[in-house]
């Protein structure tokens, strides 16, 4: 059962979410905070798994308490829900503490789904701020790998390339396994045999090459 705090300081936004997330067998919400000072108070005595944290609440804002968080509670996975939107508060966000990052135009299966990864320690971001920063990525990034005319782009199996697209839009290996139908160790042999066929360094590069192969928008 994942245990879960809801800081915002709309409470009708707040009940309609809990609604929602009362849907789920797994999901449990335990308390509702309205100011940053509130969460912090019923952590004290509140054990959860997750934070669902609004970053513009009166008394002490998100990027006030989110080092607070860290520093205090290092185990509780912070998923921010917020209507900021711009590049720089998802990043201040992130390197404050918070694993997650949803805007609250984003569907409600959007948001079950950015819990439930938070709530393994994994990273989230939304549909529309993963596409817009890979765009970004894009545009502002320059990678030898694509722009030298000494090289030639790295030839990939069909396999390779359909584990490829499934990496550009964000599944892990145990994901494209079940959605391949195949074994997550084959998939993290394909993996790896992408990495010495492209010799992208990280994921972000890999993510690259394919948008430039044209696998993903």
């Amino acid at each position: 059962m994942t245990r879960i705090i809801l800081a915002d300081d709309h409470t009708i936004l707040r009940q309609g979410i809990r609604t929602m997330l009362a849907a789920e067998p797994d999901f449990e919400v335990v308390a509702e905070a309205g100011t940053g000072q509130q969460l912090l108070d019923l952590l004290a005595a509140t054990a959860v798994e997750v934070i669902v944290l609004d970053l513009t609440m009166p008394d002490m804002d998100g990027f006030t308490v989110l080092p607070k968080l860290r520093a205090q509670y290092p185990d509780v996975n912070v998923l921010v829900l917020s209507m900021l939107e711009h590049e720089r508060y998802v990043a201040q966000a992130l390197d404050a503490g918070a694993k997650g990052y949803v805007l609250k135009n984003a569907a409600i299966s959007e948001i079950i789904h950015g819990i439930r990864t938070v709530a393994l320690g994994r990273p989230f971001l939304c549909t529309e701020i993963g596409l817009e920063t890979l765009r970004k990525l894009t545009l502002n990034l320059s990678d030898k790998l694509y722009h030298s005319h000494d090289q030639h782009p790295a030839e990939l199996s069909g396999r390779e390339l359909e584990v490829l697209q499934l990496i550009a839009e964000g599944l892990t290996n145990a994901e494209i396994a079940d959605k391949l139908f195949t074994s997550k160790r084959t998939i993290e042999t394909h993996r790896q045999n992408i990495i010495e066929k492209t010799q992208a360094k990280n994921t972000a590069a890999l993510i690259k090459f394919a948008v430039n192969q044209g696998l993903v928008k």
